[in-house]
């Protein structure tokens, strides 16, 4: 992970010496550019969301669309750059609420919501700003132009640039005259249903003063590595091609952060040993990921490391434990709508039975949605406009 905070080392001889002078990184949530994209009529956002695929409210109003830089943290703490998008209404107003959407897996910068214009991290904050809320999506760190690598499936760091983000949005929604209430709704995609969890958690606990989380609508998202997904993935219960991915992108992201393998022949067939961490360097479009893999995960992984998947210990298991807590150590005090589809061949169903098993026994006030024997994609197709309706109830009280 590149630090967006410099050290200038100062010259020494044997007769003087200085401390290095530190230049501070940006501030969590300071907007280092705002630029508009798209100024977007209502007729405009009618006929972009049909050709996207996405829901469009019944009453649709002109959209301002921005790409953000802003400041916020690395995954240990350090100061550093990321980018996302903030959609507002063109009609000015004062008390907004907040949509936040969180996007799904992908292992390309420039397939990040700041940067792609027809993918679901434009086309959702896009909808619910035609909706007259303010819509958000952060790239996450390492996707979009963040620097350093894109730490894929870590819960606390895709929380923090969230959290930034929406510091951000307040900043960039003042300069145009318009103020947001600090009323955040949360929901996102297979990944992103993660990071909405982080992220409502996050909130929950106070990770700023001014902003509230109001409601949380997650979708196919993958709460339960170790018990849910994991064993789908390894039993074939899953579409093969997909499953080598994900654990591929995941393996390599884990490794960066809780180091369990010193070498990729540790893990990784030949010759997927001498490819696999560059292919997921953030530059590789998923078009040559997917062709550099084999058709399922047993014959990209060694026999040894399939057995270590199966019973983890040490650092693979603190990886897996230390991010598959979404729905386990807190009980959120608004309500959630879990979403889902019992055919979908990425994310196990599994995830969504154990997430809501989890909530409600902590009290939580959590239902499960299940739309049906459909794929991965078709499943958010099919929940959000389910949850695009919800937001609105919630919007009209």
């Amino acid at each position: 992970m590149v630090p967006a905070a410099t050290v200038a080392m100062a010259a020494t001889s044997p007769t003087a010496s200085r401390p290095p002078a530190v230049t501070a990184g940006p501030d969590r949530g300071e907007v280092l550019s705002a630029i508009r994209v798209e100024r977007l009529s209502g007729k405009q956002v009618t006929a972009y969301l049909h050709k996207t695929g996405f829901p469009a409210p019944e009453s649709v109003g002109g959209v301002d669309l921005y790409t953000l830089v802003y400041g916020t943290v690395t995954v240990d703490g350090k100061p550093t750059t990321a980018s996302g998008v903030v959609a507002l209404p063109q009609k000015r107003r004062r008390d907004i609420q907040t949509v936040i959407y969180e996007h799904g897996t992908m292992a390309t910068r420039k397939d990040a919501p700041s940067m792609e214009s027809d993918g679901d991290g434009r086309a959702i904050p896009i909808s619910f700003a035609s909706a007259g809320f303010a819509g958000v999506a952060p790239d996450y760190l390492g996707l979009g132009s963040g620097p350093g690598f894109h730490p894929y499936m870590h819960a606390e760091s895709e929380a923090t640039a969230s959290v930034d983000l929406l510091r951000a949005a307040r900043t960039v929604a003042a300069r145009h005259g318009q103020t947001l209430n600090g009323q955040v709704l949360a929901t996102g995609f297979s990944q992103g249903g993660q990071a909405a969890m982080a992220l409502g958690r996050a909130l929950q606990r106070g990770a700023d003063a001014h902003l509230r989380l109001t409601a949380l609508a997650p979708i196919s998202g993958p709460y339960d590595v170790e018990g849910a997904e994991l064993p789908a993935a390894l039993s074939g219960d899953l579409d093969p091609l997909s499953s080598t991915f994900y654990l591929a992108y995941w393996i390599v992201s884990m490794n960066r952060l809780y180091p369990f393998y010193d070498t990729p022949g540790q893990v990784f067939r030949a010759p997927y040993d001498a490819t696999m961490e560059k292919l997921f360097d953030g530059d590789h479009a998923f078009e040559d990921i997917a062709a550099g893999l084999p058709q399922n995960p047993r014959a990209l992984l060694t026999d040894a490391f399939v057995r270590r998947l199966e019973h983890p210990t040490g650092a693979l298991l603190t990886a897996m434990r230390a991010n598959d807590t979404t729905c386990t150590d807190w009980s959120p005090r608004v309500p959630v709508r879990l979403y889902g589809a019992k055919g979908d061949g990425d994310v196990a169903f599994a995830n969504a039975e154990h997430c809501l098993r989890d909530l409600r026994a902590r009290g939580a006030d959590v239902s499960l949605t299940d739309v049906g024997d459909v794929d991965h994609n078709t499943s958010a197709y099919r929940s959000m406009p389910l949850v695009l309706r919800w937001f609105q109830q919630i919007q009209k009280h």
